[in-house]
């Protein structure tokens, strides 16, 4: 997993936007304003939102992540030794879930989606 790959990944997501809202070179990825992948200054993951504290503590416990630091406990971090087929699907999950609680109106103004 690189940097490159995570931000290319994220930027070909409908409507995905990047910020740096910490300062300090953080990449936060955005759709309709709400934050779906992060990855911090040093390069050792990206954060991603998951359904629920259920789903996390099992991808926590199978190994496929851990703990996203300073996030809520829905969120957890791709290590970056994690393939790209599963980097890939939990980005995209976490935007599709990011999204779909957007209200109508801001989905109605993104591009498609899936």
């Amino acid at each position: 997993m690189s940097r490159e790959l995570i931000n290319s990944i994220c930027a070909a997501l409908p409507g995905a936007e990047v910020s740096d809202p910490w300062g300090g070179g953080h990449d936060a990825w955005k759709v309709g304003g709400k934050m779906f992948a992060a990855m911090g200054t040093i390069d050792d993951g990206v954060s991603v939102k998951t359904p629920d504290i259920e789903t996390a503590q099992m991808l926590i416990e199978a190994g496929v992540a851990v703990k996203a630091p300073y996030f809520h406990r829905s969120w957890v971090r791709l290590p970056v030794d994690t393939a790209e087929d599963e980097l890939r699907h939990r980005i995209e999950s976490s935007y599709a879930r990011v999204r779909s609680g957007l209200t109508k109106k801001a989905q109605a103004a993104l591009p498609p989606f899936g």
